[in-house]
């Protein structure tokens, strides 16, 4: 049976968008798995063989130069301070990205820890082959600039893929348009973003071509994205036209165009809508101007026929097929009344 508004509300993808256009929070338990709770043993463990390593090197029970007992001290102090920041990320991972819902969002999220403790790791590196902090801080800035007019494009894509994470141009599992490509969203990579293409050069409509697209990152701040995906409203408005002729019954075409597209599109869309306008009700967007249901509208064209269009909501992915679907069928009944519906000549037959 089609969800109702207050079901499709409760969806979790839908929640979330509520949640993060309504400041609305929600509290959950986490508790961490077996595996995590083994890892969380291993890092105190690890821990506590450092600090009696540590404690150890300082009685001088044990008789070594005084050169490598700092060394061994700052390897030590290096290996604890790895593990902490090991552990840290791993209780951010159990209670902080597992209470996330959406998977692209989680995956995002933990790739963005992933490089900050890798950073964080290079850091503690470097302090441990210099003495001090100053020194170890001075050759990562250093490093940091040299690498960086070395290699400026992909910096330029780096900045631009945290632009993408905080402003969400688009996310994965989207469909967007940017350039000329036009495809589905697998992977948004540190420097370059991946697209399962459809349509394209070789094939016409929404089916997938069978090509990958990767540009890199840098091309969202210079191009306009199209984005066909949104979790609260995931669809399009699409049409189809006949050209008639004006002594057409035209109240006939409308409700027959309409009832046809409203039959084979059921109500869940419909419904869904409903969801989108309580998120419009609350902002100051007109919520009149979207409409629920397929719409009939009239227009002269320029060789003085009259274009009936049909206009309904649909699913980016399924508007290919759901315009096959339907084109037969507004044919097969419009021409089954002809004294009601004119078409031209050797057109729409």
């Amino acid at each position: 049976m089609p969800e109702s508004a207050d079901q499709i509300s409760q969806q979790p993808e839908v929640r979330k968008e509520l949640q993060r256009a309504t400041g609305e929070k929600r509290r959950e338990t986490v508790k961490p798995a077996g595996r995590d709770k083994f890892w969380f043993v291993t890092h105190a463990f690890v821990l506590a063989a450092c600090a009696t390593v540590y404690f150890l090197l300082g009685t001088k029970l044990i008789s070594l130069p005084q050169t490598t007992v700092d060394l061994a001290a700052r390897i030590i102090r290096g290996t604890a301070l790895v593990v902490i920041v090991l552990a840290i990320a791993r209780a951010t991972s159990v209670y902080a990205l597992a209470r996330i819902e959406d998977p692209s969002t989680r995956f995002t999220l933990q790739r963005i820890l992933h490089l900050v403790i890798g950073l964080v790791i290079v850091v503690i590196g470097l302090s441990i082959i210099f003495v001090n902090w100053y020194a170890a801080a001075a050759a990562l800035g250093v490093g940091s600039i040299v690498v960086g007019l070395a290699v400026q494009t992909p910096m330029k894509s780096f900045i631009a893929w945290i632009y993408i994470l905080v402003r969400q141009p688009f996310r994965v599992g989207d469909r967007i348009k940017i350039g000329d490509a036009t495809g589905d969203v697998i992977d948004v990579n540190y420097l370059d973003t991946t697209l399962w293409e459809f349509g394209g050069q070789y094939i016409s409509g929404d089916h997938p071509s069978g090509r990958l697209i990767k540009f890199p990152n840098e091309k969202v701040l210079e191009e306009i994205v199209y984005n066909y995906s949104w979790p609260l409203f995931p669809y399009i408005w699409n049409e189809i036209k006949f050209q008639i002729a004006y002594q057409s019954d035209l109240k006939f075409v409308a409700d027959t165009m309409q009832q046809i597209v409203e039959k084979e599109l059921g109500e869940e869309m419909m419904k869904r809508v409903e969801v989108f306008r309580d998120l419009l009700a609350r902002t100051p967007v007109d919520e009149l101007e979207v409409r629920s249901r397929p719409r009939v509208i009239f227009r002269v064209d320029e060789v003085g026929w009259i274009n009936a269009i049909v206009r309904y909501l649909v699913s980016p992915r399924e508007a290919g097929s759901v315009k096959t679907r339907l084109i037969p069928k507004l044919l097969a009944a419009l021409n089954a009344e002809p004294d009601k519906v004119m078409f031209p000549a050797g057109a729409n037959r």
